[in-house]
């Protein structure tokens, strides 16, 4: 058994398909076809069930390749390390991003964030919290940007900045509605929650007392906030808003329009994880620090817009340049 191997192997899992995964590796089809053989002859385990021109891990082997990736995470960290150990700004930069922060504060953050590090270009992978962690873990990221505090004592974290939380529903020309929301006076029946997995439904679910079966949003699934946007502007129901994703919404002339919400947790921390003694540590911290300094203002500065009313429901307006 050798690295390229345990490669072949994930590749299959990875495509689904020999060929596509001969393809991805740059071998002939035969060739990687081959390898696998030999692969399930040495461990005594079939690891694909061939299902006509597609392949599936078998139920067996999905331990196995789980240990295969951490295995070639492991070794492409030997490198990785040894090359951070020289310089740690060298070098791609793999970081993950949960998907309800990257689409607003990239926009603002990244032209920065690029030029603060000219030599370490931006690997960004946005998923779930619980994958990025897992990814973290097995070395397959060198940092995450969550919402939540990750468990443990091996991660180290940056905070980048506090988040206020918004009840956003469709704007009503004619409705006279208040600045400000109390925790408790949010109703869950009317609330439309992202799907399992994310750390905002959590949140959400928390911040307002609700059970699954309370909410609405538990027969809603949506996958992203963007969904709930449009739900929220069709007049389906509210949701809970980060202010950086509800400023962009009222910029871009959605209709809509929020209450801050005030009392215990009616905010998020946005941070940046990390291993604890990463090579890429002082790099993170070049990064969480342009990060910081992108947000801090952009924060700022919504919230004077929607306190002026420079924000208003369907009125258009340019974000403020850096």
């Amino acid at each position: 058994m050798n690295l390229r191997d345990l490669e072949y192997a994930v590749a299959v899992a990875d495509h689904g398909h020999f060929g596509r995964a001969a393809a991805a590796c740059n071998v002939s089809q035969p060739t990687l076809s081959g390898q696998i053989l030999k692969l399930e002859a040495e461990l005594g385990l079939r690891l694909f069930e061939r299902e006509g021109r597609g392949a599936r891990v078998s139920d067996r082997a999905a331990a196995v390749l789980a240990q295969a990736r951490a295995t070639l995470a492991a070794a492409a960290g030997v490198t990785d390390a040894a090359r951070a150990a020289r310089d740690p700004f060298a070098g791609p930069l793999r970081l993950g991003m949960i998907a309800t922060v990257a689409p607003y504060l990239l926009p603002i953050a990244l032209p920065q964030a690029i030029a603060a590090l000219p030599r370490t270009p931006l690997h960004l992978v946005e998923d779930l919290t619980d994958r990025l962690l897992a990814r973290l873990r097995e070395g397959a990221l060198d940092g995450a940007v969550i919402a939540t505090e990750p468990e443990g004592d091996k991660m180290a974290a940056i905070d980048l900045f506090e988040e206020p939380f918004f009840l956003v529903l469709a704007h009503k020309p004619d409705a006279r509605r208040r600045a400000s929301i109390r925790v408790e006076d949010i109703d869950p029946n009317t609330l439309l929650l992202l799907a399992e997995g994310h750390c905002l439904r959590d949140q959400a679910l928390s911040l307002c007392g609700a059970t699954r079966k309370a909410a609405l949003g538990a027969d809603v699934q949506a996958t992203s906030l963007e969904t709930l946007r449009h739900l929220v502007s069709a007049g389906q129901g509210a949701t809970l808003a980060p202010l950086l994703a509800y400023a962009d919404w009222r910029r871009m002339g959605e209709g809509l329009e929020g209450l801050r919400v005030v009392g215990s947790g009616a905010s998020r921390r946005v941070r940046v994880v990390f291993r604890s003694g990463s090579p890429r540590r002082v790099a993170l911290e070049a990064l969480a620090a342009s990060l910081r300094g992108s947000a801090a203002p952009a924060i700022g500065e919504a919230m004077r817009a929607l306190a002026s009313g420079r924000l208003a429901p369907g009125l258009r307006c340019d974000p403020p340049p850096h």
